[in-house]
């Protein structure tokens, strides 16, 4: 497979069906930060500690970030072919696995900035990044209807990320940072 086609050099590209579409189209700037979100997402699997539990959770994730970012990419008409694979049961696993995390962690009184640990800012990285890919899709499914489970699961996705920054300033004994408002 060619890596450049020269297609796009005048600002157009193709979703998946054929049609051309400027580049900076509503679909594929939400297809292009689920892309930077996945992304991400692999630079935080390589930073997590060994033996974190949601590793293979993160490792799932990918697979649909890629599975729903190919959805997006594909012409409205055309959805069925590219439906993600994702339903219900994507959304249940996250919450379950917030719900674990949320157990073991101490109750949150203030606002967390981001830091502490490299690992711990990458996963509020993810959380903002998903929360614009998440922006994005919504502003998309008010002109063209995007697969029904996407925004829960982008939704779900960046509450998911939070925790996981928590649980990894916990698991580093980083200290988490907080905002707390002056007087």
């Amino acid at each position: 497979m060619k890596i450049y086609t020269k297609g796009g050099d005048k600002g157009k590209t193709s979703l998946l069906g054929g049609t051309r579409v400027a580049k900076y189209h509503a679909r594929i700037e939400a297809y292009g930060s689920t892309d930077e979100l996945n992304s991400y997402i692999g630079l935080l699997i390589e930073e997590l500690p060994a033996g974190f539990s949601q590793k293979e959770i993160l490792k799932n994730v990918q697979y649909k970030i890629f599975e729903l970012g190919a959805s997006l990419a594909t012409e409205p008409e055309k959805q069925q072919l590219y439906a993600p694979d994702l339903n219900e049961t994507h959304i249940k696993q996250l919450e379950d696995a917030i719900d674990a995390m949320q157990a073991v962690l101490p109750e949150q009184k203030y606002f967390v900035l981001p830091g502490g640990h490299k690992a711990v800012a990458i996963a509020h990285i993810c959380r903002t990044v998903c929360r614009r890919a998440e922006r994005q899709v919504v502003q998309l499914n008010e002109t063209e209807p995007v697969h029904p489970v996407i925004l829960p699961f982008l939704n779900r996705l960046s509450d998911y990320l939070f925790i996981v920054s928590r649980k990894l300033a916990q698991d580093f004994n980083a200290g988490e940072v907080f905002w707390i408002p002056t007087k």
